[in-house]
């Protein structure tokens, strides 16, 4: 799928909501992860990673917002991705959620109300609420290429996967190669 008039997918928003854990109950911190592969082996090792603390070197992937408890109104983490500004070396974009596991296990069926949204300016490209995932503890999101072999515009498409990973091993799981 691509956005309007076939003219590829450009400036990308992703955001996450949870609320907060309960009452005397650990933090739960959901974190938004982003991995960039290299044009000649998109589903090899990301060329790297964007995620709480880091952007991409070029400042065309940021992490806006980062929340480590769910609380506040509206997002509680928000990550753009200007695609059309990234080199052409690269191409394939994976995006996904992981859920850190500091204080003990806690999956996506722990969490209340996580839901994350993919749009393109005003236009939503795709939404899920992250509780169906069950037991999984990491998930990916969408996935960004480029057309024509990597010299295109870049399309977008959903890939909601649930993973039983810490974020660490995650972030070398999300872009194998799937069915």
């Amino acid at each position: 799928m691509t956005s309007s008039l076939n003219k590829g997918v450009g400036k990308v928003q992703v955001t996450l909501r949870w609320d907060p854990s309960p009452a005397g109950a650990p933090d739960h911190d959901l974190d938004i992860i982003a991995a960039v592969y290299p044009r000649e082996d998109p589903h090899g090792a990301p060329a790297y990673l964007v995620h709480f603390g880091s952007r991409s070197p070029d400042g065309t992937i940021t992490l806006d917002r980062d929340s480590r408890t769910g609380q506040g109104f509206g997002s509680d983490e928000v990550m753009t991705l200007e695609l059309e500004r990234l080199s052409p070396a690269y191409g394939r974009v994976v995006v996904g959620v992981a859920i850190q596991q500091g204080q003990g296990r806690i999956a996506f069926a722990d969490v209340a109300d996580a839901q994350v949204s993919v749009k393109e300016g005003y236009e939503e490209l795709d939404a899920h609420r992250l509780d169906g995932l069950g037991a999984a503890t990491a998930a990916t999101i969408a996935e960004f290429t480029r057309a024509d072999g990597g010299a295109g515009a870049w399309r977008w498409g959903p890939l909601l996967r649930g993973f039983d990973a810490d974020p660490r091993a995650f972030a070398t799981l999300m872009g194998a190669a799937h069915d």
